[in-house]
């Protein structure tokens, strides 16, 4: 099966993992983000347009699921743009350390959930320390640890 095809075959697979799995392994209002945790490698190791594509594509089946229209799109495609402009000396060969990691899942976990929490609110008008502790800490939390577990996982 030619790569690119691949790639979308993952992808997909990614969102119905997140969709049916992920979605539900909530701890204390905090879910992982398995497909922004695909989008940042995509965009690791392809470049900006690879990644914001693919953040674009994933965030709109995710914008499909959870019917936020518009913001899961927006948000993982300028993730995806803002990471491949970070180049990796050498794109074939890029292994990421747990702890590398732990911390940068961590801190784009972060960026992803606070423009996230931004923009529910903007949407819905409601302000809630829900929104803070579990939907933007929490979850980032929760997919920096993911993050950690599936860096242990990768060969390369």
């Amino acid at each position: 099966m030619p790569l690119p095809f691949r790639r979308i075959l993952a992808g997909l697979l990614l969102v119905v993992v997140q969709w049916l799995i992920l979605g539900e392994l909530q701890l204390w209002g905090a879910m992982a983000d398995g497909v922004l945790i695909y989008i940042v490698w995509i965009g690791l190791r392809h470049g900006p347009l690879h990644g914001s594509i693919t953040g674009f594509g994933l965030g709109f089946l995710l914008d499909a699921i959870y019917g936020t229209w518009g913001i899961q799109m927006f948000v993982k495609t300028l993730v995806g743009f803002i990471l491949g402009l970070f180049p990796a000396n050498e794109r074939e060969t890029l292994l990421i350390l747990p702890q590398q990691a732990f911390v940068g899942t961590l801190v784009i976990a972060l960026l992803h959930n606070g423009l996230t929490v931004i923009f529910m609110t903007l949407l819905s008008g409601t302000r809630t320390i829900f929104l803070i502790t579990s939907l933007w800490l929490g979850s980032a939390l929760y997919t920096a640890i993911v993050g950690t577990v599936a860096s242990l996982f990768s060969t390369r």
